[in-house]
């Protein structure tokens, strides 16, 4: 296929595009010995025959420094802002791989669509693409290099695709969303994350926001209500269990999933806890809005398979452990604790950090410590402010190996044990550790 007068190949569903396609898409300037690229990497590890790799700064060493290295690993071609054989020379790669994956992102004509929010990004993309059939990428791979990776390769035969965009600085959302340019967009939740960047709230709800210059748009009635608060509500469809254009009626929240009713639907999610609740109600307004068959997606959401660490029930010599520790914020840890106090029989919790959160860390650690007490849980606790938080009722340990040994003098078999914490805690240890 001829495209801004430079081939595009298609071997089956697999685009390969030429290296003066991608020094015409990012403005750079081409050097011979390059060859057509059929996939992208930013990672020199990761590198694999015949892909582009991007040499983007890092926090400590620029990926320039890699170049060679992605050369003899069999790369194709080398995108960087220094000149060098089989590489596209640009000024900054960052923009220039935003420029890349816009451009590759108009060579789909299907639907796209976009989750953001500050919770439940990941769970809610995966069901709206299991349950409408759309591709979409793997886990949350939700910023630059992964979106324009995902594009790279999408089949431009798919009726639609569903993509993630997390946001961790100013202005960022603004780029993802010129680079994804979605036809929907689907706001989950709003709360405080990433403070150490956004400041506060408002901060947070401003960046999020960026999310809702989609053409069409769906927030669920948490959003919306964030929204009001801070004078950025618009008359926008909602999803939820209440008031919500689209509803979700008779919510029960169970041991090993969740059922509730939509319309005149049963619909059952194999998962428990709100968030994957919420998001299956996501999946089935995304669906009437595209004019699609709610029931189809009411169908597939029975089968629906998230990825590890979120709401993922492991047993454990009969002991039940739901291991939720891919990621924490307040709002998404005090979803994971109302599900808890609702489950009957003997149930532990154990929470760790929730990082990124700047100066309002140990007032936001204590809420939730307070909200634990109020639903009448006294978690274990973990980390830098653990024993502040269990001063208003818990414990605390100062290690996973603590952690494992407080547990085993008081677990029993029947029990339910919830672990929450930021990914970078390393919480789901304990499972690994268990039988050690």
């Amino acid at each position: 296929m001829l495209k801004g007068g430079e081939w595009l190949v298609y071997v089956g569903h697999i685009r390969e595009v030429t290296p003066e396609w991608v020094a015409r898409a990012t403005g750079g300037r081409l050097y011979p010995g390059g060859k057509p690229v059929r996939d992208l990497h930013w990672d020199s590890r990761e590198t694999t025959p015949g892909s582009l790799f991007v040499a983007l700064p890092g926090k400590r060493v620029h990926g320039r420094a890699y170049a060679d290295e992605a050369r003899a690993k069999g790369a194709h071609l080398v995108l960087s802002d220094q000149p060098g054989p089989a590489t596209v020379e640009v000024r900054d790669t960052y923009r220039a791989l935003l420029a890349l994956g816009e451009r590759l992102r108009d060579l789909f004509p299907g639907t796209v669509v976009a989750v953001g929010g500050s919770s439940g990004k990941t769970t809610t993309k995966e069901a709206i693409a299991q349950a409408l059939g759309f591709p979409a990428p793997q886990g949350n791979q939700n910023t630059a290099p992964p979106l324009a990776r995902f594009f790279l390769g999408l089949d431009p035969k798919a009726p639609g695709c569903v993509v993630e965009l997390g946001v961790d600085r100013v202005g960022e959302m603004a780029e993802l969303m010129g680079l994804a340019k979605p036809h929907l967009a689907v706001l989950t939740a709003l709360g405080e994350e990433h403070l150490e960047a956004f400041g506060n709230l408002q901060g947070v709800v401003e960046e999020e926001a960026g999310l809702l210059s989609a053409p069409q748009a769906l927030v669920s009635l948490q959003a919306a209500e964030v929204l009001e608060r801070f004078g950025l509500g618009r008359d926008l469809p909602t999803y939820g269990f209440g008031e919500a254009t689209f509803r979700g009626e008779d919510l029960r929240l169970l041991l090993h999933e969740s059922r509730f009713r939509y319309g005149a639907l049963e619909v059952h999610i194999p998962y428990p806890g709100m968030g994957p609740a919420l998001a299956a109600l996501a999946a089935l307004g995304v669906a009437e809005m595209l004019g699609l068959d709610p029931k189809e997606v009411a169908e597939r959401l029975a089968h629906l398979v998230l990825p590890p660490g979120r709401m993922e029930r492991r047993e454990k010599g009969g002991v039940a452990f739901l291991n939720d520790a891919y990621n924490a914020n307040p709002l998404s840890v005090k979803a994971g604790l109302a599900w808890l106090a609702q489950q009957p029989g003997r149930k532990w919790v154990v929470l760790g950090e929730m990082r990124e959160l700047g100066e309002e860390a140990l007032r936001l650690h204590l809420e939730v410590a307070k909200e634990a007490a109020r639903l009448g849980l006294k978690p274990l606790y973990l980390g830098p402010y653990a024993k502040a938080q269990a001063s208003l009722g818990g414990e605390a340990v100062e290690s996973l190996q603590e952690a494992i040994g407080w547990l085993k003098e008081r677990v029993q078999p029947g029990d339910l044990v919830y672990l929450k914490a930021s990914r970078s805690v390393g919480l789901e240890r304990i499972l690994e550790l268990w039988d050690a």
